[in-house]
């Protein structure tokens, strides 16, 4: 039975997570169980599949708001999933990998993933993280939809806020909706350092230093897509958007 809850007002509105449909792609039948009961429990409906195939023929079928992929798979793994499920329609992908490998991370993301988390993990933790994607998917159709005037221009870097745009000398750049909103929170301050943390915080909702690799992989994502002259580090704070010299 769906949750509800009742507000203020005395209307029933659905509990947090309540419609949102959720792919947990997983061949580890404890894990996928403890993610699916964890999700359940936070209102979201959950299905699930164990390997490459099904999970493409599921999410096709399904159209959930949101996949959780493990790397590791039956049939072909979660990176090909990523691959043919965002080729079908755009949804946001939460990778999960058993390596501490940032190779893996970097292709996750280069295939269309939005956020990863590396085994073992708290199901609070994902749970969170859940929640911060599907805002984060909110707020920018939200955005799509809200005329704001102006484009940003810092140099031959381009961003268009109204269409989640971002253009480089001219040419259309493809960013996931974290990298988007990553390049957007350091662009709001030119050349001003942002710690890891401040980013994870305004971009994440996440509030855990443990989560500040995650960080330094997608600006390594987003180097390679807008050139890594662009993003500055400044080691042992954070990083700066860098723009032309006036």
């Amino acid at each position: 039975m769906e949750q509800t809850h009742t507000s203020h007002n005395g209307a029933t509105a659905a509990a947090p997570g309540a419609q949102r449909r959720v792919l947990v792609v997983e061949d580890d039948p404890t894990i996928v169980d403890a993610i699916a009961a964890r999700l359940r429990a936070e209102g979201f409906v959950v299905q699930t599949a164990g390997d490459g195939p099904s999970a493409v023929d599921t999410a096709q079928a399904w159209q959930p708001d949101l996949l959780i992929l493990d790397i590791m798979l039956p049939g072909f793994d979660g990176l090909e999933v990523c691959r043919r499920v965002q080729a079908q329609r755009p949804v946001p992908v939460l990778m999960l990998t058993a390596r501490d490998d940032e190779t893996d991370m970097l292709v996750g993301l280069g295939v269309g993933a939005d956020d990863y988390m590396t085994k073992p993990f708290s199901m609070r933790e994902l749970a969170a993280r859940v929640h911060v994607l599907l805002r984060r998917i909110e707020r920018a159709t939200l955005a799509a939809t809200t005329p704001r005037s102006g484009i940003l221009r810092l140099g031959e870097l381009e961003i268009d806020h109204a269409q989640r745009r971002v253009r480089v000398r001219s040419e259309d750049v493809h960013l996931t909706p974290t990298e988007f909103d990553l390049l957007v929170c350091l662009a709001n301050t030119p050349r001003a350092v942002l710690s890891r943390e401040q980013l994870l915080a305004e971009v994440w909702d996440w509030a855990d230093a443990s989560g500040t690799r995650t960080v330094d992989s997608h600006i390594k994502a987003l180097r390679r897509k807008i050139g890594a002259e662009r993003i500055r580090t400044v080691h042992g704070v954070g990083y700066a958007l860098e723009t032309p010299t006036p």
